[in-house]
């Protein structure tokens, strides 16, 4: 094929440009380029990752799972304190390189004391020296492919002041109320649902191991590739009313409400390293049950820690006195989820 003369001059002036440009690169300069082997260039990765400082009002007006009947979640408002917006939160994304480490929970916390910016023999700055501590960098080792997020403040004030780093980020949650309906009719189950408080380090990390799996104590098996939920948060005030019995979990009657409830982490024997700070952990992934061979959605290895207060604690509308609750604890706790 023959090209057209003007195409050939493009190519030819496009060239010496090339060659021009090149050659008045001072030789100092070309002194730095050196080839890389096939050994080399296999340990060139990409460091940077990704962050972003979030902003946001989050509302819904009905939230409804239907069935047979209906489930309703109204009114739900997710902001910062007393409505304001929720701001100052900062999210990191990084794809780990094999054995890479990344900054985790309070991993934040054991960097300060290295520097000496904390007391280091504050017992929960010194548990997180120790738990975060890796061969100089501090945070938790991953696997290559591991996809890791880490949410904490984008602005975490005084770097002395743990009490700054903790309350960095403050929310509200609001739900008018949560309702269920059928052909009988409906009920409300709870209503005027009010909590604040603070978000302490929280990670989300999906595990990449392939197609492998493993076996848990229970006989489930589930997938090696998995997401690994870590939060501490604490709760500073909250409400509720119970407006329906036979409803899940701590308390089955009706016409119980709660003011100022709290949930932290500062009585008892399992604070350390939680630095007053309630915690849960999780691990999602798909499963396989041992009872029935049904899969679904596996959650495992489930942990909550707090201490709970509730002083004003109603029945009927008369406060009856406070209620607390002192390690409040759920441990080895499996779901297996699916349809039916």
């Amino acid at each position: 094929m023959t090209l057209p003369l003007a195409c050939c001059r493009t190519t030819t002036y496009s060239t010496l440009s090339l060659w021009v440009m090149a050659l008045s690169i001072p030789l100092p300069a070309w002194a730095e380029f050196t080839p890389l082997d096939d050994g080399a260039l296999s340990g060139v990765t990409g460091q940077a990752g990704v962050t972003i400082e979030l902003e946001t009002k989050l509302s819904i007006d009905r939230f409804t799972w239907i069935d047979e009947g209906s489930l309703n979640v109204n009114g739900l408002r997710l902001s910062g304190k007393d409505d304001t917006v929720l701001d100052n939160v900062k999210l990191t994304i990084d794809i780990a390189g094999d054995g890479e480490v990344l900054e985790h929970g309070f991993s934040e916390i054991a960097r300060r004391a290295n520097s000496g910016l904390l007391d280091p023999t504050n017992p929960d700055v010194a548990d997180a020296l120790a738990k975060y501590s890796i061969a100089g960098s501090f945070g938790k080792q991953f696997d290559s492919g591991d996809l890791v997020m880490h949410l904490g403040g984008a602005d975490t004030g005084d770097p002395t002041s743990l009490d700054d780093y903790l309350q960095a980020v403050d929310f509200e949650l609001a739900i008018d109320s949560v309702t269920s309906s059928g052909s009988e009719g409906s009920a409300t189950l709870f209503s005027d649902i009010l909590l604040q408080g603070h978000i302490g380090p929280t990670d989300l990390v999906i595990r990449n191991e392939g197609s492998a799996t493993r076996t848990l104590a229970n006989g489930n098996q589930v997938s090696g590739s998995e997401l690994q939920l870590d939060t501490h948060f604490e709760l500073t005030n909250g409400s509720l009313n119970w407006d329906a019995a036979d409803v899940i979990l701590l308390f089955n009657f009706a016409a119980v409400g709660i003011e100022g409830l709290q949930i932290h982490n500062r009585r008892g024997d399992d604070t350390l390293g939680h630095f007053g700070m309630a915690s849960a952990t999780a691990k999602l992934s798909r499963g396989t049950s041992s009872a029935t061979g049904n899969e679904g959605l596996s959650v495992h290895e489930v942990e909550f820690r707090a201490d709970i207060d509730m002083p004003v604690f109603k029945m009927g509308g008369i406060s009856i006195g406070s209620v607390q609750f002192t390690d409040f604890a759920i441990t080895n706790t499996t779901m297996m989820v699916y349809g039916h």
